[in-house]
């Protein structure tokens, strides 16, 4: 008899890791065709960098940052109010037995990005580096 193995670590699983790339990439595209009926949101250009999911895969946060980084507040309100739409434009292209709740959160990741290069070009820390 085959022994089950589930995933007991602590990060996401692999299905997680699957569908959050699928339902990114999916929303992506729906973004960026304009096919949500809101005039205001398509004028906008979105990025969608990551989108986590829960390990029931019910509950997807995705993680945006309009480009140039200018009124992200406007962008989450925007999304926010158009959620339930997304969901049903996702739900009608991604393969789920449910279509995964959305929450929307500002992508961070550049600005850690922009820290992490200053941090390496101070020249103590390169000095550290190079071995000096």
């Amino acid at each position: 008899m085959a022994k089950n193995t589930f995933h007991t670590g602590s990060g996401p699983s692999q299905r997680q890791l699957r569908v959050g790339e699928l339902v990114r990439r999916t929303l992506s595209e729906v973004l960026q065709r304009g096919d949500v009926h809101d005039p205001e949101l398509n004028s906008l250009s979105v990025t969608v960098g990551e989108v986590t999911v829960s390990p029931d895969l019910k509950i997807a946060t995705a993680y945006v940052l309009p480009l140039g980084g200018e009124g992200q507040d406007d962008v989450l309100k925007l999304l926010a109010r158009n959620r339930s739409e997304l969901r049903r434009l996702i739900g009608k292209k991604v393969a789920l037995k449910y279509s995964p709740d959305l929450r929307f959160r500002i992508d961070e990741t550049f600005d850690r990005l922009d820290e992490t290069r200053r941090l390496f070009s101070q020249e103590a820390v390169r000095r550290d580096v190079d071995g000096e």
